[in-house]
């Protein structure tokens, strides 16, 4: 008998994504997908009349590999209007095959092995296995649920302190954050700011739902804090901002020694992004304020919306401040385990979640948690209002 062919030790360490296992899920089971966080809505008609336009006039070609320059200027113009941040396009931006790249590249430009990056947890399930693949070891920093007296997810700053030693690489600061929705204050930013200088560590920010904003919740990019343009690579997209997950058009900021290494791994990773959707991304981050404004506002409604459905259902909901999911508390269901809780909840009732063990390090700490997005129509969220009328108890 042929023996199966050996794999990395790195591969073995960590699973497929639970996410897009859930989607799946969903399609098999024909169920309301509240579980990946991907609009159904359409994208903006501007933006995609840009990338039609952009095929149609022939940039079907090689752009630079690090990005088209329509692009870059229009990130550079973008970062300096709205945060006051100076930038050279030429020196600090590098675009990637979306943020998932993007974050993968940063990681293994600035990453060696026996490094450490903390993971503020419950994360984005991506970070961990990049931290693996780069050859670091990941330590894990928990953010705590809201409750005795916090009305947000919180960290404990000498609990952050005491992850930070001298192998300390990096640490990923996802804000607004997903899953939690919970949005870094300048308070938060600083004590993780002033760890990093401590410690001639880089805060490498994942900030691609920073106009995802509610209830006047303001986004600080890490890198307008004193002492931290030079030791930040900031992450950014279009997929969220303008419902296009399916462009993967990303990029990276950050100082030009961390640049010109990001664009080595970037080249050799992917060679560069889809040439005519870097020209439409260009139109896209130059609409009007007016879209941006919108955006939000129309996401508030739809979490507003999912929470009143989901508090019905049984849910004990956490409001986010930004974002667009929902991590919510099952214990009131009589499931020991968020696994089989969201099988039953696609199999049985019609809705697709993501299982709370799924964002941290110890699957005992999401047990009673399950997340849901709300980045879909109003005849979606009408549909699992409906389903979730059936939800109820059942056997584990």
């Amino acid at each position: 008998m042929t023996e199966r062919a050996r794999t990395s030790q790195k591969a073995r360490r960590f699973t497929e994504s639970v996410i897009r296992e859930m989607t799946r899920l969903a399609l098999a089971h024909g169920a309301v997908n509240l579980s990946q966080g991907f609009p159904d809505f359409p994208a903006p008609a501007a933006v995609k009349e840009a990338a039609r336009q952009a095929v149609q006039d022939d940039i079907n070609q090689y752009a630079i590999t690090w990005g088209a320059k329509p692009l870059r200027d229009a990130i550079t113009v973008d970062v300096a209007r709205r945060y006051g941040l100076s930038i050279d396009p030429e020196r600090h931006i590098t675009v990637c095959c979306g943020s998932t790249e993007a974050m993968m590249s940063a990681m293994l430009a600035i990453v060696d092995p026996g490094d450490e990056v903390i993971v503020f947890e419950p994360f984005y399930e991506n970070y961990g296995p990049d931290a693996i693949l780069s050859g670091a070891t990941p330590r894990y920093v928990t953010l705590r649920q809201p409750g005795s007296g916090a009305t947000t997810w919180t960290f404990d700053p000498d609990e952050l302190a005491a992850a930070f030693n001298n192998r300390t690489r990096a640490v990923i600061v996802n804000t607004p954050n997903n899953p939690t929705g919970k949005v870094f204050t300048r308070d938060e930013l600083s004590v993780i700011a002033r760890l990093c200088q401590t410690w001639d560590a880089i805060a490498i920010t994942d900030e691609i739902y920073e106009h995802i904003l509610y209830d006047g919740t303001v986004h600080v990019p890490m890198a307008t804090l004193d002492g931290m343009a030079d030791r930040t690579v900031a992450i950014n997209s279009v997929s969220k901002t303008f419902s296009v997950t399916g462009w993967r058009v990303g990029w990276t900021i950050a100082p030009p020694d961390v640049t010109s290494a990001i664009r080595k791994v970037h080249d050799f990773l992917t060679v560069g992004a889809a040439a005519p959707l870097q020209q439409a991304a260009a139109v896209a981050i130059s609409l009007p304020d007016t879209y941006f404004t919108e955006l939000a506002s129309s996401y508030r409604t739809k979490r507003d919306r999912l929470m009143a459905i989901l508090t019905t259902a049984g849910f004990r909901c956490y409001q986010p401040d930004g974002a667009y999911y929902i991590m919510t508390d099952i214990s009131g269901f009589g499931f020991s385990d968020d696994v089989a809780f969201a099988r039953h909840l696609v199999t049985d009732v019609g809705v697709a979640s993501v299982p709370g063990s799924s964002f941290y390090r110890d699957p005992a700490l999401g047990r009673q948690q399950v997340r849901f997005c709300f980045c879909k129509k109003e005849e979606t969220l009408a549909e699992a209002e409906r389903r979730l009328v059936h939800l109820g108890p059942a056997s584990t």
